[in-house]
């Protein structure tokens, strides 16, 4: 691909419209400053002390976040608690100009939150401590199935793409359970020329009909293949004859492997320098292959853009990152 070309296609994608679908968590930051800890008069035990909150949508959330950046529509379809967590979230997204209208509340479901401490020391640098998750741990109630598959039926003929965030590890817990993933793949099948791609932690070998995304570990676990033993090549095959679909495996430092069912290509990631962050670095790929793909790129194409947001965000340290148009296209330019 040449400038020309990514150029034409960072063009399209203001007209661009995205429908974000599954588990939208809110990241909450705290930041403890170190030198003013306190000891409790009750406990004994050392208490820590915020002097600073910072929160960002996650999970789902953060690729809605790098599609905005490239100034890509989106709408976000989930389910929250009707909580101080939701409405931090729902401000988070609103702010970056996601469509939050079929973000759903409910006063029996938690708002998902990673809780991430962030102790400050002396000369600034922050590090996390232990991780506060709040999750749901009980099956989505059959009639928020319903309303999802009827939002999404409603959806899905007014975008160009949808992605597939399934977070959760526990199954049915979250917002793909196994009926919301099988209304997608019939959605799929009846909307061919929508972009359909999907990332799952621990489920991504049930997907149908949809192109999938999975990491090398979530590949081989799909295929029931030992991760020190798998052959990304192989996975991709298998996958790609599950969905009928193309396949991305990303490869961290690696890049990423494309399978399109003619062919097999490995796109090499962007060398980048300096301290890196890799938290939200698979999201920011997927921002950037589903962007890319209906804007009208091919499947390589889609993978170099993947490659060229995620060069970008993996630099912003201590944050969930995004990268603009323009930052994309000064990064390809470096390449040159």
């Amino acid at each position: 691909m040449d400038q020309e070309r990514l150029d034409a296609l960072l063009d399209r994608l203001p007209a661009v419209r995205v429908l974000v679908v599954g588990d939208f968590f809110l990241d909450k930051y705290l930041i403890i400053d170190q030198q003013l800890a306190e000891v409790s008069l009750e406990t004994g035990l050392e208490a820590h002390q915020v002097v600073e909150v910072r929160t960002s949508p996650g999970a789902a959330g953060t690729v809605a976040s790098n599609l905005r950046a490239l100034d890509v529509g989106v709408v976000a379809l989930s389910i929250t608690g009707d909580d101080g967590q939701a409405y931090e979230l729902r401000q988070g997204l609103a702010a970056r100009g996601v469509d939050i209208e079929s973000l759903l509340q409910r006063s029996d479901r938690f708002t998902p939150t990673y809780t991430k401490p962030m102790l400050r020391e002396a000369g600034g640098r922050e590090h996390e401590l232990q991780r506060l998750d709040i999750k749901n741990r009980t099956p989505l109630p059959e009639a928020v199935e319903q309303t999802l598959i009827a939002r999404l039926r409603e959806i899905v003929p007014r975008v160009h793409g949808v992605v597939i965030a399934d977070q959760v590890q526990e199954r049915n817990c979250g917002v793909i359970t196994d009926r919301v993933r099988e209304e997608i793949a019939a959605l799929a099948r009846a909307h061919p020329q929508q972009v359909f791609i999907a990332d799952s932690r621990e489920r991504i070998g049930l997907f149908r009909e949809v192109i999938v995304k999975p990491n090398l570990r979530e590949a081989s676990q799909a295929v029931d293949m030992a991760e020190e033993e798998a052959r990304a090549e192989a996975c991709a095959a298998e996958l790609n004859r599950r969905t009928r679909r193309p396949v991305f495996i990303t490869l961290g430092a690696e890049g990423i492997l494309v399978w399109s069912g003619a062919a097999c290509r490995h796109v090499t990631a962007v060398p980048v320098t300096g301290p890196i962050d890799v938290v939200g670095a698979g999201d920011s790929v997927m921002a950037g292959i589903v962007a890319a793909l209906c804007a009208g790129a091919e499947p390589e194409e889609a993978a170099l853009v993947g490659n060229l947001v995620a060069s970008i965000t993996i630099q912003q340290i201590g944050t969930t990152g995004t990268a603009s148009r323009r930052q994309v296209q000064e990064r390809f330019g470096e390449l040159a």
